[in-house]
């Protein structure tokens, strides 16, 4: 007996941080929903696979109204990893778990912190059309580089994720490939595929490329699509910005 207790073996684990998208729905739901139902409508399987967080920090909402909420949001495919900001009291069995502490900024893993910017695009490479499309997570060398450059066209699957500052990519991005910065973005292709500016934040971020084609753009959380804007900058050089709760465009010449 005493040989079975002092036989246990160890667990191994780790720790590992993501890059979740935080959801901070307003009142009425029903008209946030119709929105997140736009959103969803304009770029398919935005939220796929992707981790989601559901902040109710400044919602006054009791514990019916937040299932039937998480309900509404599992019906469209939305499944929720944890919320922020709920009371005890609002948080039962079955639901997700309650989480605070949430940093602005993510951590990014780097297959190798030393590796040229070429070798990492290289590395992010589907080996055949069937593998599964990676994510393309960058850094520079430098301990706090503002900035980071792609030097080959992101392809319709992949992600490039670079929360510490500006992106600037030297081809084009593909539709269904997406591009997210805490900082500014660049784009020296057409740009067909989705851009976060300001993923953590940045009002002052924008948005430039050579050619407006893109599926979505986002600048601090404000979305829009190049439908919206004004037609005569479709296959444009454009240049994005936010004018308040509004993302502004301009040709450039």
């Amino acid at each position: 007996m005493d040989d079975a207790l002092t036989d246990a073996r160890s667990i191994k684990l780790k720790g590992r941080s993501f890059l979740a998208v935080v959801l901070s729905p307003d009142l009425p739901f029903d008209d946030w929903l119709r929105k997140l139902d736009d959103l969803a409508a304009r770029s398919a399987g935005f939220f796929l696979e992707r981790p989601v967080v559901l902040d109710v920090s400044d919602l006054s909402i009791d514990k019916k109204q937040l299932k039937g909420l998480l309900a509404d949001l599992a019906a469209r495919n939305v499944r929720i990893m944890g919320i922020e900001g709920a009371r005890p009291s609002q948080i039962e069995a079955g639901m997700p778990p309650a989480m605070k502490g949430g940093r602005p900024a993510a951590d990014v893993e780097v297959p190798n912190r030393e590796a040229s910017e070429t070798e990492t695009a290289a590395m992010a490479e589907p080996a055949s059309p069937s593998a599964a499309a990676p994510i393309i997570q960058v850094a520079d060398s430098r301990p706090s580089a503002p900035s980071v450059v792609i030097r080959e066209p992101v392809r319709s699957g992949q992600s490039v994720i670079f929360p510490e500052g500006d992106i600037t990519i030297l081809g084009s991005v593909a539709s269904g490939a997406e591009v997210i910065a805490g900082g500014s973005v660049h784009v020296y292709g057409a740009l067909r595929g989705r851009v976060m500016a300001g993923s953590l934040g940045n009002g002052s971020a924008r948005i430039f490329c050579r050619r407006l084609e893109a599926e979505l753009l986002s600048i601090d959380g404000i979305y829009t699509t190049a439908d919206e804007l004004s037609a005569d900058l479709q296959g444009q050089p454009v240049h994005l910005w936010l004018d308040g709760d509004e993302i502004k465009a301009q040709r450039l010449t």
